[in-house]
This record gives C-alpha cells, sequence and structure tokens, in this order.
C-alpha cells in the first residue's frame, strides 16, 4: 500500500500544503528565489504524490504527509484562492457584433476563454471569479472594438498581446502584488483598429477593508500616544 503512494492523485490541498511549506522555506533562508519559483511552479503542475515528493524532501519537515481527511489550511492571500480553484466552467467565450458582452461577479472561467468583438465591447471582471483550472489562458481578439479586463491586485498575470493600428496591454495606477497561491492567468490575442486594456483594481469591499484597517491602525497609534502623554 505504501509503494503506490507515489502514484496516486494529488489533490489540491496537498498542493497548497507543500506551496506553504516552500513558502516558509524561502522565507527561512533554506530556498533563494530562483529555486522557490521553480519548486513552486512544479508544486502546481504536479499531477500524482511522486512529483511533490521530491519538492519538499531536502527540507527540515520533508516528506509529504499521507491522505487524510482533515481539513486543509486556506492559502493566505487576500484573495482566498484554495477556494477559487476547480468545478465546470459557467462560460468559456464571449462575443459582440455591435453589441457588448460582460461576464462579472461569480462566474467560473473556463481553462481557455475566447472572446471577440466586433465593432462591439466587452468586459472581464475577474476579482470575484472563480476559475476551472490553475492555469488559464484568455484569448482576445477585437475589430475596431474594445475589451476591458479587470483583474485583483495579487493574481498573476501575463499580458502579451499584439496591437495593429490599436493597443493591447495592461494599465492602471493599482500596483500588482502578485500571490503564489494564485492562478496563473495568460492574456493573449489580436486588437485591430481597436484595443484589449488590463487594469488591476480592488473590488469595492476590498477597499471597504483596508479602509477599515488603516482606521483602525490609526486609532491604536493615537491610543499609544496618549498613554505615552499621560504616563
Amino acid at each position: 500500500m505504501t509503494s503506490e503512494l507515489p502514484e496516486m492523485r494529488a489533490s489540491d490541498s496537498e498542493r497548497e500544503r507543500v506551496a506553504e511549506r516552500l513558502r516558509e522555506a524561502v522565507a527561512e533562508g533554506r530556498l533563494d528565489m530562483e529555486e522557490f519559483g521553480q519548486r513552486l511552479d512544479a508544486a502546481y503542475r504536479a499531477r500524482t504524490h511522486g512529483e511533490l515528493v521530491p519538492l519538499v524532501s531536502d527540507l527540515p519537515v520533508g516528506g509529504l504527509p499521507a491522505v487524510d481527511t482533515a481539513p486543509s489550511p486556506v492559502a493566505t492571500g487576500s484573495g482566498g484562492w484554495a477556494q477559487r480553484v476547480g468545478g465546470p466552467a459557467t462560460s468559456n467565450g464571449g462575443f459582440a457584433f455591435w453589441g457588448r458582452f460582460v461576464r462579472k461577479g461569480t462566474w467560473t472561467v473556463g481553462r481557455k476563454f475566447t472572446s471577440l468583438t466586433v465593432m462591439g465591447s466587452g468586459e472581464l471582471d475577474l476579482r470575484e471569479a472563480r476559475f476551472q483550472e490553475r492555469e488559464t489562458v484568455i484569448r482576445c481578439f477585437t475589430i475596431m472594438g474594445g475589451i476591458q479586463i479587470v483583474v485583483p491586485p495579487d493574481l498573476n498575470v501575463e499580458v502579451n498581446g499584439i496591437g495593429l493600428m490599436g493597443g493591447f496591454g495592461e494599465h492602471g495606477q493599482t500596483e500588482s502584488h502578485p500571490d503564489p497561491a494564485a492562478p496563473r492567468v495568460r492574456i493573449t490575442g489580436l486588437a485591430v483598429m481597436g484595443g484589449v486594456g488590463v487594469e488591476r483594481k480592488r473590488t469595492r469591499a476590498e477597499k471597504q477593508r483596508l479602509k477599515a484597517e488603516r482606521a483602525e491602525e490609526k486609532q491604536a497609534r493615537l491610543e499609544k500616544d496618549e498613554r505615552k502623554e499621560l504616563g
């Protein structure tokens, strides 16, 4: 039974436990950033226990825990990514001809999503979306139209489309803070006399949460200063 373990299929929760172990190792200086990146990528691509075991076998807490039914820890980061990967896609594409299509809210993005606009527009909002798989490819094609893609600051995004008498790229002022636990999204395609824009933007709820945290921190500093003055 034990000899069959390496060939058993790995679950998302097991991949996340290995990823967390790797993050701890790089924080302790046991791995450099290049090796961390290579191992993390391999962990998320792993299909079996046999592929996961070598990634942590040379670390102090090496080895892979046996499969069990205990609840797995939720990935760190504002996105709660461990709970947002998996499940059937609710949409694999969008099309607009002299019109507009929209995908937003809690929809599930297909592994390969293709969008096309002809003298029209499209909007893809990934801030609250789920993902069918950890690796996602979004292909955008627009002719005399536009496609706007909104992503959260901590999503891993790669943009490499082509603009022909148009634009294709990432814009906006919100800083990106990619979370190692987040899915990887590659956005590619072609814009002809049109544009495809990718913007990093927080949700309204996230903005309110950050605002509340800053207010609490400010209040804590004021109370600390008052205690110093009284002391």
